[in-house]
């Protein structure tokens, strides 16, 4: 019975990466019989408050109304989704845009070519029996700090704060917790002090009182005042080569994403609530809503990145990472995005 059970779980599987991996070269789109594109995004957590923009231009019929067939799938680390395009698995990912630096010192180019946040929609929780002890990131030392996985746009945020405090990252130990219950499992059983997350998993644990939130980067304030300005974070980003080759795919992705934003920003934490999967309220809707009225103030109205903001992700990355440190005065920031395809969606609607 358990050699049965294993055999079934490896084919399932199989299965779903079969799905994922159709399309072995990230450099291609398949463009289709019918002329409608077919395009495979990897989420870096598809239920998660700061990535709404993909599921939201489902919901709308925006891709459809593009005449595009988008493929939206589930990871919950932005460093396996970015893995996934640098893989060939995917050709686009909703995730941070500081990948695009952390990429380019490893001599990869990715670009974002839709900004849907200046702010990481992240904070810092503590839990709530170890919040008398940890006041910043100058207490991290010692401390067990979770993130979604090792090389996440969480690891990197964690490092930053750290580093403000005078605190290096050989002096804590981060810890891979991933997202939602797993996140809020180890801080019940103690496997992590404090650890960076989002919502709708912010709103479960204060709401619970587990944790309380020692740096909050929902909002403008909060950010500058934890990284010293602004840090352009959820976006869609894509490889370079297949923004050269297919603009015109691109250009219909960027404009399905300026409406879903432009839709956003007109409308109420109730009714985007109504219109998602039932399934990312986690059988809460009230508390979904309530993370939803904390969060959705971080997104932009117009898909534009902040370029003061790409230079303080630089500033901070090459004053954290030891990856991009070494390499920062390299670093050429008008590779890592582009509004061009934003600019002509806005175009499109003025005529």
């Amino acid at each position: 019975m358990r050699l049965k059970r294993t055999l079934a779980v490896a084919a399932a599987a199989l299965v779903t990466v079969a799905g994922v991996t159709a399309c072995r070269d990230s450099r291609e789109i398949d463009l289709g019989t019918s002329g409608r594109p077919h395009i495979k995004i990897m989420v870096g957590g598809l239920s998660k408050v700061i990535y709404l923009p993909g599921q939201l231009a489902k919901q709308l019929g925006e891709y459809q109304k593009q005449g595009l067939d988008v493929e939206l799938f589930d990871q919950p680390s932005g460093a396996n989704a970015e893995t996934s395009l640098l893989a060939g698995e995917v050709q686009g990912v909703i995730g941070f845009y500081d990948h695009t630096i952390d990429l380019q010192a490893k001599d990869q180019c990715i670009t974002s070519v839709v900004q849907f946040a200046n702010v990481p929609g992240e904070a810092e929780m503590v839990a709530t029996s170890k919040a008398p002890h940890i006041k910043s990131g100058a207490d991290f030392r010692g401390k067990n700090l979770g993130v979604t996985s090792l090389g996440s746009s969480t690891d990197f945020l964690t490092k930053a704060l750290a580093s403000r405090g005078g605190v290096g990252s050989k002096d804590y130990t981060p810890v891979k917790v991933g997202a939602g219950q797993t996140f809020i499992s180890a801080l019940q059983q103690g496997s992590i002090d404090a650890g960076m997350t989002t919502d709708p998993t912010i709103a479960q644990l204060t709401n619970t009182g587990q944790a309380k939130v020692l740096y909050d980067m929902r909002t403008p304030e909060g950010t500058r005042a934890a990284l010293g300005g602004l840090y352009p974070a959820s976006s869609l980003y894509m490889s370079c080569e297949i923004v050269k080759r297919y603009p015109d795919v691109v250009q219909k992705l960027a404009n399905a994403y300026v409406d879903s934003l432009k839709w956003l920003s007109t409308h109420t934490a109730e009714q985007v609530a109504d219109l998602m999967p039932p399934s990312f309220a986690g059988g809460d809707k009230a508390l979904y809503v309530k993370s939803l009225k904390d969060s959705l103030p971080m997104f932009t109205k117009d898909g534009r990145m902040d370029p003061s903001g790409a230079q303080n992700v630089l500033k901070v990355l090459g004053a954290s990472s030891s990856n991009v440190k070494p390499k920062k005065d390299k670093i050429d920031l008008s590779q890592t995005y582009t509004t061009q395809f934003v600019d002509a969606a806005h175009a499109r609607t003025a005529r």
